[in-house]
């Protein structure tokens, strides 16, 4: 009888001891953290394309050719800044101000050969300039949080300045355009990489027109830099 009543004290503790670890068991598995780790957010996760004004300036190249009869065109180094208003998140239009400077081959020339010193004989590589001042609009083709393809089209004046550094003679005697405002206009977009929600990195390649002559002359042209978003977004109180 001992012996009967001692098993049924150890089955039931056993089943006790059971019960009870099992609880815990359960409610460790079930129970969550007191303070959860969330991951941090994407750095890119809240790019919007709904703001109203983007701010764009970076540094410029253009291949440009500086008189009708040059064998070789000018490589010219400057500026391009634009400010464009968003109506949407696709259609926005703004101005557009550029600025090349560099040196330029010359036709073959005499130059002062009547001069003397460092002034006398041809004259080679002269500085050349040109600045551009257009409106027009921009089409935001494609677009995701990490980047956006824009195309654009602006068309405004141009001023050529290729007289300076010819010792007063005329521009035409070494296949240079006369100074002066003329036609001039940009068409082409640009790939624009977020870094944030409101600082891209752009990449912007374009043709270039002028009609400095008796035609139009087209040129390449490209600038890298940064725009910045800003203004309070569409659709956000």
């Amino acid at each position: 009888m001992k012996g009967k009543v001692c098993s049924w004290w150890a089955v039931a503790a056993a089943t006790a001891l059971m019960c009870i670890f099992g609880a815990r068991a359960q409610g460790q598995v079930v129970s969550p953290p007191p303070n959860p780790q969330l991951p941090p957010p994407a750095p890119l996760a809240g790019v919007r394309y709904n703001y109203p004004w983007e701010i764009y300036g970076g540094l410029a190249y253009s291949h440009f050719d500086a008189g009708p009869n040059l064998l070789q065109g000018a490589n010219l180094g400057g500026f391009d800044a634009q400010a464009i208003r968003f109506f949407n998140t696709r259609w926005g239009a703004g101005v557009d101000a550029r600025g090349y400077y560099g040196t330029s081959g010359t036709a073959p020339n005499c130059g002062s050969c009547s001069g003397t010193g460092t002034s006398a004989g041809p004259i080679r590589g002269p500085f050349v300039s040109e600045h551009m001042f257009m409106g027009g609009g921009e089409y935001r083709l494609l677009r995701n949080e990490h980047a956006a393809i824009v195309l654009h089209g602006f068309a405004g004046g141009a001023y050529g300045n290729f007289q300076h550094g010819l010792d007063g003679l005329p521009p035409a005697e070494f296949g240079f355009f006369s100074n002066q405002f003329a036609f001039g206009a940009a068409y082409g977009g640009s790939i624009d990489l977020n870094r944030s929600p409101r600082l891209v990195f752009r990449i912007s390649p374009d043709g270039t027109l002028t009609t400095y002559g008796n035609g139009t002359e087209e040129h390449f042209a490209i600038s890298v830099g940064l725009v910045y978003r800003m203004g309070h977004q569409f659709g956000r109180k």
